[in-house]
Parts: C-alpha cells; structure tokens; sequence
C-alpha cells in the first residue's frame, strides 16, 4: 500500500492514562478534562495506522420510517421507537443536509440466506403472534418466543428493513458512492446463523461484511457495545479477511457469556479475533485509553481497506441494562478516533435500553461524522417531552459515586496481551482477487442504474407542515404465507465459536444489570 500523508488527527494523538491518585497534566476530551498522565504512542507507530484520504468525506445516512414503529412487547427492553427519537433529533439539528439521505430496500430472503440458514429465515417469514401455537417444535430450535427473542407483530419486515440497510451501506462504500455510510438501525450482533439471541434475529452485520469481502481484502469489524459481539466473532472466526474487535463486559456470566481475551480465533482466523474484556463502570479516560492504544495497533498491523464500527449505546452511563459509565461525549470519541484514519466505514447502532440517551448518543456521533458542532440546547421537535428535565444533549449521566473497577495495571495488561496476539501478524494478509464475486442480490440493469438512484434517495419532503417531522406509519407486513408451521427439520452445523445464549449460569440479556429503581428510568413513545 503506498504511503499517504498522515491525518493530523491521528499524527498528533497520543492516548490518555485513565485517572491514577497520583496525576499528571489533564486530557482535553471533547470538551470534558479528564486527570490523567501521558502515555504517548510513537508518531510512526500512528502514522503507520493511517490508511488513506479523503478530501471530504461523503455520507450516506439510511433510515425507513417505519423502522420506530415495531414494538418488541410490553416490557420488553429493545424499543424500535428509539430510532424515530434519533432521526428526529437529526432532523431537528439539520443534519440530514449534510447527507445523502437514502430510504434503503428490504432484504430479500436471498439476501439474509447468505449467512442464515434458509429454513431459519423461512420460520421468522412463517412465524406470528397469531400462529405461534403451530410453531411449538421450532421454538426452541431457532431460540425465538422466548423472553429475549419473542415473536412480535411484523417481525419478518423488521429483519428486512434492519438487514436490508446494512447491505445498503456496504454496497454504497463498495460502489464509491459514499466514504461514511450510518444505519442506526443496524448493529445487531448477537444472532447467529440458525437461532436468534439477546434480541437480534437476523445478523445484518455479518451480511453486510460479506457484501465488502467482494471488493475488500480486509475489513475490520469494531464494535463498542457493552456485550460482547459474539455473533460477528462466530461468523468470522476461521477466517484471516475479517478482523473483529470487541470492547465489552466480561465476567463469565454477563450475557452473552463469551469474549474473553483467550478467545482469539482458530485455524486460517487464528488471532484475527481480539477481544477487550472490561469490568464495570469504566470511564470516559480509561475507555479512551484503552480503545486508542488498541486500535492504533489493530490499523498498524492489519490496515483493512474498510471499517464497520457497531456503536452500540448500551455502554453508555445510565443505561437500564449496561454497567459502564461512559458519557456521551467519551462514547463519541471512539467514533471520531476512527474516523481520523480515513478508511471507509458503515457506522452501525447496536444495543441502548435508556432511549432518550440512545437518541442523543446516535445523533451526537452523526454530527461527529459530518464534522458539525452542536448546540447544547435540544431543538424542538414532537418528542421533546422525552428529554426533560433539562432538555440537553449532553446530560449529566455521570454516576460519580460509582468506582471504576479497571485499574491502569489492568488495562496495560490487556494492552500488552493485545500486543502480543497482533505480533503473530507479520503484515497484513495478502489475498488474491482475480475476479469480483456476484454481489448478494441482483443488481439491476446498468440502463436501471440512474432511476434506482434517484428513487432510493428521498430528500427533505417527510417534514410535514410547519417544518416538522411527520410521525413515521406503520405498514402491514407482506408475509404471504400459510400458517401451518411446515419446516424442515435436521442438525445443526457447529458455529466457529461455538453457541451461546443465556443458558447455564449466563444471565438473559433482558434481565437489568443497573442499580435497584433505574429500570424506571425509560421512556415510552407512542407512534401513530
């Protein structure tokens, strides 16, 4: 790869020390000081991490409307509805002019098939709350109607909508038609190719870095949730094209069990698996340290050609079922440290149960990737109830009576293990690509090309009158199906990991990991 001049950001970075008794100068993050010594990370180790230019960056932001509108069940922890929080606060700060604006296709059963296994899909088209009574014998072989995975109303479209605008994304960034690419909707790494789990059904990251391994040697998968991204882990575990990088809780028995820093891939993927296991309540400086000095070395070694970055906002302080404590701001600062290297990325959201905090997280990182600066103030919009009392984008979600449990000692010694896994990477792996493989679905015709285009991309004409944005609708489904429950029945291949869930003495993803009384601490959102 030839040398390009290096990003001043990364240039100029050198990562923090988390706060010590015995401190030194002071971290500027964001906007928030943080105590801290220096660590420097050499310029030639940050400018070797450097991959490539961009003069501006172009940013294809893909959202349906009726994403917000599924609702999981009472109760349940995952609201759909929180994407229509975050697009509308995007809207509210203009964002969206910053942006090619795209209403993504659905995927098709062909597309979501490409890592799922047929019948599986079949059963999620098949399956509804209805029927669910002819489905008995499938239930627990696909780990859905249960408490983490239930069966809701449209389920199947909400696996295509989710999925199909990853695929879009991936597409965009292999096209040249985009540098960023942002599915908030996306991110859901913990299903696996034949059972759901920890609330997603259908992989959409898996299928989106199958779709850039036809034009990408390697692609580096991040992901920044508080539960580990086993799911993506398990795809790619064989394999040396697809490195995963996970920063996540990990006791042995905070969900999803796995992710441990043993865990480092095997046969053609050995130690192309990383993972950072965390303890509670870290903090903005010791997670930014931990993250920069890992990350520096993971684009030094492997220098992928594109980055899917899972930011799930479940780490974020507060949240009803993570533990870390994260401020808004420290959670962006992985995004933006990314961003600084130039490589083409598709940001994807993932978990966030404290949805006006996952509103104002996603909508933060998009201003981050569109460089724009931000009023603290909330601009008004129909949800704005939501946010009080004090109606900021930066709240105090601080717990500072909550002891980080991840000394310096700790983290260099993760650091350092890190280290040593990467060392076995001589360079960066040579793949031959002599021809381009078939995309995941048809394309269309090239005489097609310009008018699906322009009726993918939708503009500014979904704010209603007066300026505001109008409630997204709920469409009936276009299932088509019998409701017999026909399947096919036969073994299970092993996945590369393993299977996980919330079996034996790892928790359900749904049961709260916060302090007595945050559970309470959600909203609801009513949407027409």
């Amino acid at each position: 790869m030839p040398d390009h001049k290096p990003d001043s950001v990364v240039q100029n970075w050198a990562p923090p020390l988390p706060h010590q008794a015995s401190s030194g100068s002071s971290l500027l993050l964001g906007s928030s000081t943080f105590s801290s010594s220096s660590a420097p990370v050499s310029a030639s180790a940050a400018n070797a991490a450097h991959v490539g230019p961009h003069s501006k960056e172009r940013i294809a932001y893909l959202h349906c409307n009726e994403v917000g509108n599924f609702h999981y069940g009472d109760g349940h922890p995952m609201k759909p509805a929180r994407l229509a929080l975050t697009h509308n606060l995007v809207i509210g700060y203009n964002l969206h002019k910053k942006m090619q604006v795209y209403s993504p296709r659905r995927a098709t059963d062909e597309d979501m098939a490409e890592f799922h296994s047929e019948d599986y899909i079949e059963f999620i088209k098949r399956v509804t709350p209805e029927n669910i009574h002819n489905f008995t014998k499938f239930l627990s072989r696909f780990n859905i109607g249960v408490e983490d995975c239930p069966v809701f109303d449209g389920l199947y479209d909400f696996c295509r909508i989710t999925s199909g605008a990853s695929i879009e994304g991936a597409r965009k960034l292999n096209s040249g038609d985009a540098d960023i690419a942002i599915n908030w909707s996306g991110g859901l790494h913990h299903a696996k190719k034949f059972e759901a789990s920890g609330f997603c059904y259908v992989n959409d990251i898996v299928l989106a870095i199958l779709e850039l391994l036809r034009y990408h040697p390697r692609v580096l998968y991040i992901d920044i949730d508080v539960h580990h991204g086993d799911g993506v882990q398990e795809a790619f575990y064989h394999s040396n094209r697809v490195m995963t990088v996970s920063f996540h809780r990990y006791d042995g028995q905070f969900f999803p069990g796995t992710g441990s820093k043993e865990e480092t891939g095997a046969r053609d993927g050995k130690h192309y698996s990383i993972n950072v296991p965390l303890h509670e309540f870290i903090d903005d400086a010791s997670y930014a340290y931990i993250f920069k000095h890992v990350m520096t070395n993971v684009m030094e070694t492997f220098r992928p050609s594109v980055i899917i970055l899972q930011c799930g906002a479940d780490s974020l302080a507060s949240d009803r079922l993570g533990c870390f404590n994260l401020s808004i701001k420290g959670h962006g600062e992985c995004v933006r440290f990314m961003k600084s290297f130039r490589v083409p990325m598709l940001v994807l959201g993932g978990g966030g149960y404290t949805i006006r905090n996952v509103a104002r997280c996603w909508t933060y990182e998009t201003a981050v990737l569109t460089d724009t600066a931000l009023s603290n103030d909330l601009p008004y919009n129909e949800y704005l109830s939501h946010y009080g009392p004090d109606f900021k984008l930066h709240p105090p979600i601080i717990d500072n009576h909550s002891e980080n449990a991840n000394s310096l000692a700790y983290l260099d010694g993760l650091r350092q293990s890190i280290a040593e896994t990467l060392r076995y990477l001589d360079a960066a792996p040579s793949v031959h690509m002599s021809a381009i493989p078939p995309p995941i679905a048809t394309f269309l015709e090239s005489e097609q090309a310009a008018a699906d285009k322009a009726e993918d991309r939708f503009p500014d004409e979904r704010r209603g009158a007066g300026g505001q944005m109008e409630r997204p609708t709920l469409h009936d489904g276009e299932h088509g199906y019998d409701d017999k429950g026909h399947g096919h029945d036969h073994d299970h291949d092993t996945p590369a990991a393993g299977r996980t869930g919330s079996a034996g003495a790892v928790r359900g993803k749904g049961q709260p990991q916060s302090k007595a009384g945050e559970e309470d601490m959600d909203v609801e959102v009513e949407v027409a």
